[in-house]
C-alpha cells in the first residue's frame, strides 16, 4: 500500500485521543510515588499497610483488565473508554475529599479499574485503526502517552510539595487544606482534570472499524476505512480479509476460538511475557523511586526532583523507540534493551552494597537508575502493549488481551505490595540484584518462542499463530 493513499492525519489524530487514556494511566500509576510517605505518616501506616495504599490500585485494575476484553468486545472500543474517563474523573475528585484512609483506599481502586480498562482497550483501539506499516509506531504513541503520564506525576508531586513547604496562606479553606496541610490530596486530585479531557475528546473519534465489521456493521465500516485509506480498493481488500479470517471462527465460540492449539500458544506466551515484565524492577522505580532514593541519604525534595528525572529520561527514550520500532523490529528492541537492563540492575545492587563502605555519591545511583529506566523505556516498555494489541484474533481480541492484561496486573500487584518487604528484608541491593535475574527467562522466551511481527498485517499475524507448522513461511511473507 503506498503511503500518498493514507490520511495520515486522521490516523494519527484517531491514535492521540485513544493514546490519551495512556496519559491517565501513567499518572495514576505514578503519582502515588510522591504521596506514600505523607499518607504513610498521617495514617500512621505499617509496611503492609503502605503496601496496601500502593498495590489496592493495582487490585482495581485487576477487575477492570478482567472486564475490559468481554466489555470492548460486547459494546465496542469507543464506549468503553467513555466508561474509563468516568471511573478516572470520579476516582480523583474522591481521592481530594477523602475522609480517612478507607475511603482513599476505595477511591484509588477505583482508579485502578480504569486503569485496567484503558490498559486494554486505548492500544487495542490504536492497533485497530493503524495501518500496517505504522501500527508499531501508532500503538507506541499510547506508552509514550505513559511516559508522559509519569512525568507528569511527578512535576506536579514536586511543585506541590514545594509549594506546600513554602507555608502559603490561602483564602479559601479547602485549597489550604488540599494544596497546603495536606498537599497529597492536591497530587491525587490533579488527575481528573486529564481525566475529564479524555471524556470530552472521545466523543470525537469513530468506533473501530474491525469491532464494527465484526459486529455485523460493514457500511459503518467502510466509510471510516475509507477516511483512514483513501482507497475503495484498499479498503475492499482489508473488509474482505477481516471476513475471511472470521469465517474460520464462526462455528465457535469466544472460548474455543482461545483453545485452538495455535492460539493457545498465543495467549500462554502473551501471559508469560505480561507478568514477568513486571518482575524485572520497573514498577519498584515508578512506585518506590523517591522511598528508595531517600534510603540513599536524600532528603524529600531531592528525592522527588531525581524521580523527575527519572520521568523525563522515561518519556524521551519512549518516544525515541517510537520512531525505531517499526524500522529494527520489536524482538531487537528487547534483546538490546533487556541486556542493558541487567547491567543496570547489577550496577544498582552494587550500589547499595558498597556505597556505606565506601561512601559513593548519590549521583552514582542516579546515573546507574537513568540507564536503567533508558533501557527498560526502550524495550519493554515500548514493546508490550503494542505485542499484546497485535498477537490475538479480531473476534476474540479484546478477551486475549484482558487475559494477558490480567496477568501483567497480578504481577504488578504483587510487585508494588511486595517491594517494601523486599527493600526491609532483601535489602535494597538484595532487591535489586533478584530483578535482575528475573529478566533472563524473559529474554529468552521471546528469543525462542515470538515471531517478529513488524511490517505484518493482524491479519497475518492471526495466521501465523493458526497455520502449525506452516507459520514460518506465513510470518515471512512480503507484502
Amino acid at each position: 500500500m503506498r503511503s500518498l493513499e493514507l490520511n495520515m492525519g486522521y490516523m494519527l489524530f484517531l491514535s492521540l485521543v485513544a493514546a490519551v487514556g495512556g496519559l491517565l494511566f501513567g499518572y495514576d500509576t505514578a503519582v502515588i510515588s510522591g504521596t506514600i510517605g505523607q499518607v504513610t505518616e498521617q495514617f500512621k501506616l505499617n509496611d503492609w499497610q503502605q503496601g496496601w495504599y500502593v498495590g489496592c490500585a493495582l487490585v482495581g485494575s485487576i477487575v477492570g483488565v478482567s472486564m475490559a476484553g468481554i466489555l470492548s468486545d460486547k459494546w465496542g472500543r469507543k464506549l468503553v473508554m467513555i466508561l474509563s474517563a468516568l471511573l478516572f474523573s470520579a476516582s480523583g475528585i474522591w481521592c481530594t475529599i477523602a475522609s480517612d484512609f478507607v475511603h482513599l483506599v476505595w477511591a484509588r481502586i477505583l482508579g485502578g479499574v480504569a486503569i485496567g480498562i484503558v490498559s486494554i482497550v486505548s492500544p487495542l483501539y490504536i492497533s485497530e485503526v493503524a495501518a500496517t506499516q505504522y501500527r508499531g509506531r501508532l500503538v507506541s504513541l499510547y506508552q509514550v502517552a505513559v511516559t508522559i503520564g509519569f512525568l507528569s506525576a511527578y512535576i506536579v508531586n514536586y511543585y506541590l510539595l514545594l509549594y506546600s513547604q513554602s507555608n502559603p496562606l490561602l483564602e479559601t479553606p479547602i485549597l489550604q487544606y488540599i494544596m497546603v496541610s495536606e498537599v497529597w490530596r492536591g497530587m491525587l486530585g490533579m488527575e481528573s482534570v486529564p481525566a475529564l479531557l479524555f471524556l470530552l475528546v472521545i466523543f470525537f473519534i469513530p468506533e473501530s472499524p474491525r469491532w464494527l465489521i465484526v459486529s455485523h456493521k460493514k457500511e459503518k465500516a467502510k466509510g471510516i476505512l475509507f477516511r483512514i485509506y483513501r482507497s475503495v480498493q484498499t479498503v475492499e481488500e482489508h473488509i474482505g480479509m477481516t471476513e475471511s479470517v472470521l469465517k474460520t471462527e464462526s462455528k465457535n465460540s469466544d472460548w474455543s476460538v482461545l483453545s485452538q492449539p495455535g492460539i493457545l500458544k498465543a495467549v500462554i506466551i502473551g501471559v508469560c511475557i505480561a507478568i514477568l515484565g513486571q518482575f524485572m524492577g520497573v514498577n519498584a522505580v515508578l512506585y518506590y523511586g523517591p522511598s528508595i532514593f531517600e534510603n540513599a541519604g536524600l532528603s524529600g525534595g531531592d528525592s522527588l526532583y531525581y524521580q523527575v528525572l527519572v520521568g523525563l529520561v522515561n518519556t524521551l527514550t519512549s518516544i525515541f523507540a517510537l520512531l525505531i520500532i517499526d524500522k529494527i523490529g520489536r524482538k531487537k528492541l528487547i534483546y538490546y534493551g533487556v541486556s542493558g537492563m541487567i547491567l543496570s540492575l547489577i550496577m544498582i545492587g552494587l550500589y547499595f552494597i558498597l556505597s556505606e563502605r565506601f561512601q559513593l555519591s548519590s549521583v552514582v545511583m542516579l546515573v546507574f537508575f537513568l540507564a536503567y529506566v533508558f533501557f527498560c523505556a526502550g524495550s519493554i516498555s515500548a514493546v508490550i502493549f503494542v505485542l499484546l494489541s497485535e498477537m490475538y484474533p479480531t473476534r476474540v481480541r479484546g478477551l486475549a488481551m484482558s487475559i494477558a492484561g490480567l496477568s501483567l496486573w497480578v504481577g504488578t500487584y504483587l510487585v508494588g505490595q511486595l517491594t517494601p518487604w523486599l527493600l526491609t528484608y532483601l535489602t535494597p541491593g538484595g532487591t535489586f540484584f533478584l530483578f535482575a535475574v528475573m529478566c533472563i527467562p524473559y529474554i529468552l522466551i521471546v528469543w525462542k518462542l515470538m515471531p517478529e511481527t513488524a511490517g505484518k498485517s493482524l491479519e497475518e499475524i492471526e495466521l501465523y499463530w493458526k497455520n502449525g507448522s506452516k507459520r514460518k513461511e506465513v510470518i515471512k511473507r512480503k507484502r
